[in-house]
């Protein structure tokens, strides 16, 4: 099936670049969020990207983006009008996001939270509420009752606090995180102990304030997880009734098609 959307959810760390049609996420691919881009190297990179996945470029409508780098934006606006002659639509901006915005400051919000907060609740239609733990550069937990954005909570992220810790830190230094182990063993070496203590400190950070929030929403309640590290939490733990990496890209694909009918 060949796509007819070209998405990208922009964060701190990389670039998730998703192909679509109007049912599903065909591909993803995801680059580095470097500082050192030009518009036309994004534009070519795009390029060698859609080559890869045998793109028929006729078949191409659009270009759907939720982003929290604001000084990324106009480079791909360049990118995508040079390159690919495409519209550019942006979350919220130029694809409103039919939720309640709860917060105080409804403009706070990560486009990122608010696309991922809907693509949960259009998944889930029948849940009275749902929770959404996304790992990234932060961890965010991101709650929606009804209809309605609640708010939610931020926390580093675990590149973020091996990074930190790292530096922080002289003698101790950075390590993999994917590790085999169900439980927490105490560590007879320091690559072992920090392994160990960063995956079940976020297991047990993660069950903790999950069962802390679900306390103070109406049920049933469906939590669900996206990216890289939400399936090394899965692994060793219930807490998830699903996981997703590819949610905010589901979620600009719903988007598009649900508001066309005002762009």
């Amino acid at each position: 099936m060949q796509p007819e959307l070209l998405l990208f959810d922009i964060g701190n760390t990389s670039i998730k670049v998703g192909l679509a049609n109007e049912r599903h996420v065909l591909t993803s691919y995801t680059l580095p969020a470097n500082a050192g881009h030009t518009s036309d190297s994004l534009g070519l990179t795009l390029l060698s990207l859609l080559r890869h996945a045998d793109t028929d470029m006729a078949k191409l409508k659009a270009c759907v983006a939720s982003s929290v780098v604001p000084g990324f934006d106009p480079l791909l606006r360049e990118a995508v009008a040079r390159y690919l002659d495409r519209p550019l639509y942006c979350a919220p901006d130029d694809l409103p996001i039919p939720l309640e915005n709860r917060y105080e400051r409804p403009s706070e919000v990560g486009a990122d939270r608010l696309v991922g907060a809907f693509a949960a609740r259009r998944l889930c239609p029948d849940a009275a509420s749902l929770l959404v733990v996304d790992f990234g550069t932060a961890v965010t937990f991101d709650c929606v009752s009804g209809q309605a954005y609640l708010g939610g909570l931020i926390f580093p992220g675990p590149a973020t606090a091996l990074a930190a810790l790292s530096r922080e830190a002289a003698k101790l230094p950075r390590v993999n995180l994917d590790i085999r182990a169900q439980e927490p063993a105490p560590g007879r070496d320091t690559t072992t102990s920090i392994q160990h203590g960063l995956v079940f400190g976020f297991v047990c950070m993660v069950e903790g304030l999950t069962q802390r929030l679900k306390r103070q929403m109406p049920g049933p309640i469906k939590v669900l997880a996206t990216g890289g590290f939400a399936a090394s939490i899965a692994r060793v733990s219930p807490v998830f009734d699903h996981v997703l990496p590819a949610l905010l890209l589901d979620g600009l694909r719903r988007l598009y098609y649900e508001e066309r009918d005002i762009l």
